[in-house]
């Protein structure tokens, strides 16, 4: 893994260098699939083998033995070379959920509204994601987090809570038989 003042663009393992998808597009689909919402039917290790599918276009070419280098790799790539401590407790976001939130504090950051260029790195993009000040995504993460530790609403938080609550609550993965039935009723529409 490069420093923190380059962008990775491959990925070198075990002496061999392959290509690596960046955009961060790309990799907000790849951890669509890592959480488990892209096929809810996957165990962990099956999300990851997508995963790494997924991020690296030439795939096939790494032989076996690279695997857990190639995981390694691709991990420290999503956390952009940081080696942060997980946050205990439940997600205080979600990438797909929240993303109407994201790219407006993202587009501010940046000053621009990134959807619309043609390619964006992820280590990019998410020090844009850092750089997310006051605004719409902090007020409902700050929500979560309270209503997660348990501490008391302001007024003001409460009554967004109550006429958003769609918006702050995470939902949580379909199962598999609420995925069966949607399934079933997108059949008989057809």
């Amino acid at each position: 893994m490069t420093g923190c003042w380059c962008l990775p663009m491959q990925a070198e393992l075990d002496g061999a260098a392959y290509a690596i998808r960046t955009d961060y597009r790309d990799i907000l689909e790849l951890l669509r699939w890592l959480g488990g919402t892209a096929d809810p039917q996957l165990d962990q290790s099956g999300r990851w083998y997508v995963a790494m599918r997924l991020f690296y276009p030439t795939f096939a070419e790494i032989p076996q033995a690279c695997w857990p280098q190639a995981t390694d790799f691709l991990a420290q790539f999503l956390a952009a070379g940081r080696r942060e401590q997980a946050r205990p407790g439940p997600p205080l976001m979600d990438w797909q959920q929240d993303a109407p939130l994201i790219a407006a504090g993202i587009s501010r950051a940046a000053g621009q509204d990134v959807r619309t260029l043609p390619y964006l790195h992820w280590w990019s993009f998410l020090a844009w994601f850092d750089a997310i000040g006051e605004g719409s995504f902090a007020t409902v993460v700050a929500i979560r987090d309270k209503l997660r530790r348990g501490k008391r609403l302001e007024n003001w938080e409460l009554d967004l809570y109550r006429t958003h609550r769609a918006a702050v609550e995470l939902r949580s993965p379909a199962s598999p038989a609420q995925e069966a039935e949607k399934q079933r009723l997108l059949a008989l529409l057809q």
